[in-house]
């Protein structure tokens, strides 16, 4: 079963690989920005949290599936769709990009406790058979040390690792020293809920079991993919 993760984030590619997958990757050609705007201003109201990372999941995972149908009619497998938002007293964080917002950031969290939403889209694709789509949301409560110091703040900000990411920290790597703890698929913090993507496969009739240790070397070289 061949599965390709719509995306080139680090995080969720070793996710996977960490759970037995090794999915090609595809970037999508999604402008995030400019879909979340256009669907807000067609329905007057701004989306909450699990509608917008559900809305770019799927968009994101669809776009990916339409390539590959098209260059690849004999693609057999599934396309993987997810995006990620962190909420903290309703305010929407995503990636900070910059150190000094990303300091301001972690000063706001010191001691809190926010929700990390996360939206999964799964494309099943087979030769001569239309294009099936599954979908889910995913929330996981994290909360931050109240003992982190200012000195730690910059240190971390300083090697780059929240700058990236939404909420500007990670679980699985530098920043969870300074998290105290994660309510919910810790998975979900990573990038993607493992628990919630198996039972999307299952609903498309694919036993998780059948994705463990895939590779396809033929799909690498694919032209005009990523």
């Amino acid at each position: 079963m061949r599965v390709c993760l719509a995306s080139t984030s680090p995080a969720r590619l070793m996710l996977l690989q960490q759970f037995g997958i090794r999915p090609l990757t595809i970037a999508p050609d999604v402008d995030e920005e400019a879909v979340v705007e256009a669907v807000e201003a067609s329905e007057g109201r701004r989306l909450d949290p699990d509608e917008h990372v559900l809305l770019l999941a799927r968009r994101k995972a669809a776009e990916v599936a339409a390539r590959l149908a098209d260059d690849i009619p004999g693609f057999d497998g599934i396309v993987i769709g997810g995006d990620s938002m962190f909420e903290l007293d309703g305010e929407v964080l995503g990636k900070p990009y910059t150190p000094d917002s990303a300091i301001a950031r972690w000063r706001a969290m010191r001691g809190r406790t926010g929700v990390l939403h996360s939206g999964h889209a799964v494309v099943r694709l087979e030769p001569g058979v239309p294009p099936r789509e599954v979908h889910a949301t995913a929330a996981a409560s994290v909360s931050f040390v109240d003992d982190v110091t200012d000195a730690e703040i910059e240190a971390y900000v300083a090697s780059g690792e929240p700058l990236h990411v939404a909420g500007a920290f990670t679980v699985d790597s530098l920043g969870g020293a300074f998290i105290d703890r994660v309510d919910g698929d810790p998975s979900t913090v990573v990038g993607m809920s493992v628990s919630t993507l198996r039972r999307l496969v299952r609903d498309l009739g694919v036993e998780w079991t059948a994705l463990w240790n895939t590779t396809d070397p033929s799909l690498d070289d694919t032209p005009n993919l990523s």
